[in-house]
C-alpha cells in the first residue's frame, strides 16, 4: 500500500509555502491524471497537497479591457459553461465541451489541464490560437507567461518547483473575428484527439485582416502555422486555405503512437486546418 500524507491549504499563500518547504510533493487538484499515475506507481509522493480547500481559487471573470481570467481551481465544464466564455471566446468553449466526458470535465481543472502539459490534450490549441497567458505563483512573487513559451515538451513546461498555475490570462478577441476548434478522435467521441485544430480569423468587409491557426494533439506542443499570415489584407479564397493547410502539414512534427502513424497525422493536420478555415468564412465557426 502506497501511503502519503494529505496536506490541505486555505489560501494560495499557504500552499506555496507549503510547497516551498517540502521535497517529495505533488499538487492535487480534481485529480484526474494525477492519481493514475500513483496508481501505476509512475509518481510515489510523500505529499500530497489537496488545493481544492482554497476558497475562490476558480473565479471567471472579464471585462472588456483585460479580457478573460480564469482562476486555476476552475473546472474544465466551469470554463465551457461560464456565460462570459461562451459569449466572448465561445472557441475556447468548445474546446473545453470536447474533453472527455461530462464526468472527467466536472473533476479535471483547467490549471491541471495544462501544468499537466500531455500533448493529446484539447484546450492547449485554443489558448494558443487566443493568445493566452498562465499566471504562475510563489511566496515571492507572481509572473505571467506566455502559454506559448510555457508548454515546452511533452509533460514539460516552465513551472517552476516552488510555483502554482493560479490563474490563465486571455486578452480580448480581436473585433470581427470568428473562430472554431475542430478535434478528431479515431475510437470514439470521448476519445483523446488524434488531432486537433484551432482558427481565428479577424474579417471586415470581405477582407481578412489576421488569421491564426494552431495544430494540437499532434506534437509535442501546440503548433502555430507560421504562413497563416499570409492572407491579412486580402480576401481568403479556397487556393490561400488550401496553401495555409499545406504549410500546416509540413509544420508538424507528428508522434507516432496508437492513435495514428506519423503519416496519417500529417494528412490529417491539413484536412483539418483545410476545414477549420473554410467554416470560419463560411458562418460556421463559433464565433
Amino acid at each position: 500500500m502506497r501511503r502519503f500524507e494529505i496536506l490541505e491549504p486555505k489560501s494560495i499563500a499557504e500552499a506555496c509555502k507549503i510547497l516551498a518547504a517540502e521535497e517529495d510533493v505533488k499538487l492535487i487538484a480534481g485529480g484526474t491524471a494525477l492519481l493514475i499515475l500513483i496508481k501505476q506507481g509512475i509518481f510515489v509522493p510523500k505529499t500530497l497537497i489537496n488545493l481544492k480547500k482554497i476558497k475562490d481559487a476558480g473565479e471567471i471573470t472579464y471585462n472588456s479591457n483585460d479580457g478573460l481570467r480564469i482562476g486555476g481551481l476552475a473546472s474544465i465544464y466551469d470554463v465551457e459553461s461560464a456565460a462570459v466564455v461562451r459569449e466572448h471566446y465561445p472557441l475556447l468553449a468548445e474546446a473545453c465541451h470536447v474533453v472527455a466526458n461530462i464526468r472527467i470535465r466536472n473533476m479535471a481543472t483547467i490549471a491541471g489541464n495544462l501544468a499537466h502539459a500531455d500533448y493529446q490534450s484539447d484546450p492547449p490549441a485554443a489558448l494558443v490560437a487566443l493568445d493566452a497567458s498562465v499566471e504562475l505563483t510563489n511566496r515571492n512573487r507572481v509572473r505571467s507567461v506566455k502559454l506559448a513559451d510555457f508548454l515546452i515538451g511533452m509533460y514539460e513546461t516552465g513551472l517552476e518547483r516552488d510555483e502554482l498555475l493560479t490563474g490563465l490570462l486571455v486578452p480580448p478577441p480581436p473585433p470581427n473575428s470568428k473562430g472554431t476548434y475542430l478535434k478528431f478522435a479515431t475510437r470514439s467521441s470521448e476519445d483523446r484527439p488524434c488531432a486537433g485544430v484551432a482558427a481565428l480569423v479577424q474579417r471586415s468587409n470581405g477582407i481578412c485582416q489576421a488569421a491564426r491557426v494552431v495544430v494540437g494533439a499532434v506534437s509535442p506542443v501546440p503548433v502555430v502555422v507560421t504562413g497563416a499570415d499570409l492572407v491579412n489584407g486580402t480576401a481568403m479564397t479556397s487556393e490561400s486555405i488550401e496553401e495555409i493547410a499545406s504549410k500546416a502539414q509540413a509544420a508538424v512534427n507528428p508522434i507516432d503512437d496508437l492513435r495514428g502513424t506519423v503519416a496519417y497525422k500529417r494528412h490529417l493536420v491539413k484536412v483539418l486546418v483545410r476545414r477549420a478555415l473554410t467554416a470560419c468564412l463560411n458562418e460556421e465557426g463559433t464565433r
